[in-house]
């Protein structure tokens, strides 16, 4: 290829300049400037004209300007949609979804060179017919099944061993899971299965691929993810078959579908919705350094315990070891030697009364008996008269002239022979 120096270039005035196109040449090129001024110039000699469409995307500024993304409702054809003021305040009401008609004119901005159309007006039609209608309306069936209840999340596992993913093949966002997921936890494994990710096709790949990995043991959770796109792209992951497969999925499911402002049925049916494929490694494992940084932590505190409590033994120990018990241990006999010194000395008192006063009640007992005792009066000469079988007289009437009689006096014994009985108050 001829490099041709166009240094002179910028010297040319605007007199210099081709009028037309067709006299351009190397040496006479138009300025990007003046090529987008006349694109610019020819397009506004355009008319009006009345559009319709289903808006797949939609960004409201606080400017007083909109900026809309209008898709034919047939052909995969879509159109740049802007407009400020009363266009931009009627368009607010609208959201993705929303079948629409608006009139504008088409504008060329120079910065860029880039075509779009300028609306002034816009109205709603067959909007019960929509997609976002008939998402809603699935949605609220849907709801009132208890499809969406908080009862059925099942929580995440904290250290899972193996990731189901389910993505489009070769797609950024299997790049982005696996990557983080590594990145945090790099002990993980991973089971993919590549599906359609949009088109007629999307939901029954996913629904296969949802209960294929749900049959697998091995897989302790699943993620679903998939880059940002319009509305109408995501459709599929609004699917009811879609929706009640991952309700009726077993294992914790997890999606990532869209970017963080976009929504879909089976975000709602998900145990857990990630606002991006990179949000939901984040949340699906650990990271390994905060896991460290705990085990590290808690190694710490345990250490510091056991420090505290063998130091507080320690001093237990030693406050034992400098007590007077311990270091005399003769002294802690003293309080036992003086209890049994105090008993012993009581019960020699008490026993030593316990004698006197028995000792006393004898002297006494031994007095009395001594005083009614029969010796007492053998003592003062009386005698015991017995007959001969032992019996003491006590009438003379008893005995008869010849009978053997015992006499006991105060000393010895004395047999005699009755030789005559008399009464004794007769003689005197």
């Amino acid at each position: 290829m001829t490099m041709i120096d166009m240094s002179n270039a910028d010297a040319q005035t605007s007199q210099e300049l081709p009028r037309l196109a067709r006299d351009t040449t190397v040496e006479r090129p138009w300025p990007v400037s003046v090529l987008s001024g006349k694109f610019h110039d020819a397009v506004e000699r355009w008319p009006g004209a009345w559009v319709t469409g289903q808006i797949t995307q939609i960004n409201s500024r606080r400017a007083g300007s909109v900026y809309l993304t209008l898709r034919d409702d047939f052909e995969d054809v879509a159109m740049e949609v802007n407009g400020f003021g009363q266009f931009a305040a009627a368009a607010s009401a609208f959201v993705q979804g929303d079948r629409v008609t608006i009139h504008g004119r088409p504008n060329v901005w120079m910065k860029r060179t880039s075509l779009s159309f300028r609306g002034d007006a816009i109205v709603r039609v067959g909007a019960g017919g929509s997609l976002k209608a008939q998402i809603d309306q699935l949605r609220r069936t849907l709801k009132g099944e208890g499809l969406f209840d908080a009862d059925r999340k099942v929580p995440l596992p904290e250290f899972p061993r193996c990731i189901g993913l389910i993505c489009a093949p070769q797609a950024r966002a299997e790049g982005d899971v696996i990557t983080n997921v590594r990145l945090r936890w790099p002990v993980v494994d991973f089971k993919v299965v590549h599906v359609h990710v949009q088109g007629e096709q999307c939901p029954a790949d996913v629904i296969d691929a949802i209960r294929k990995l749900d049959a697998d043991p091995d897989v302790d959770v699943i993620i679903v993810a998939r880059g940002g796109g319009a509305f109408e792209d995501l459709i599929g992951f609004s699917d009811e078959g879609v929706v009640r497969a991952a309700a009726d999925c077993v294992t914790p499911l997890v999606t990532a579908v869209g970017h963080e402002d976009d929504w879909t049925l089976i975000d709602l049916a998900a145990d857990l919705r990630a606002s991006t494929p990179t949000d939901a490694a984040k949340k699906v494992v650990p990271d390994v350094r905060e896991q460290l940084q705990l085990v590290a932590s808690a190694r710490q505190q345990m250490r510091l315990r056991i420090e505290g409590r063998i130091a507080g033994e320690i001093r237990l120990i030693e406050g034992y070891a400098n007590r007077p018990s311990l270091r005399q241990p003769l002294t802690m006999l003293e309080p036992h030697q003086r209890f049994l010194d105090d008993a012993r000395q009581r019960m020699d008192i008490g026993l030593r009364r316990m004698a006197d006063y028995e000792t006393m009640t004898v002297e006494k007992l031994r007095a009395s008996l001594t005083a009614l005792s029969p010796q007492s009066t053998l003592d003062r000469g009386y005698a015991v008269v017995q007959t001969a079988d032992g019996h003491v007289l006590a009438d003379a009437s008893a005995v008869r002239p010849g009978d053997e009689l015992t006499l006991t006096l105060r000393r010895g014994r004395i047999t005699a022979t009755a030789d005559a009985v008399g009464d004794a108050t007769a003689e005197a």
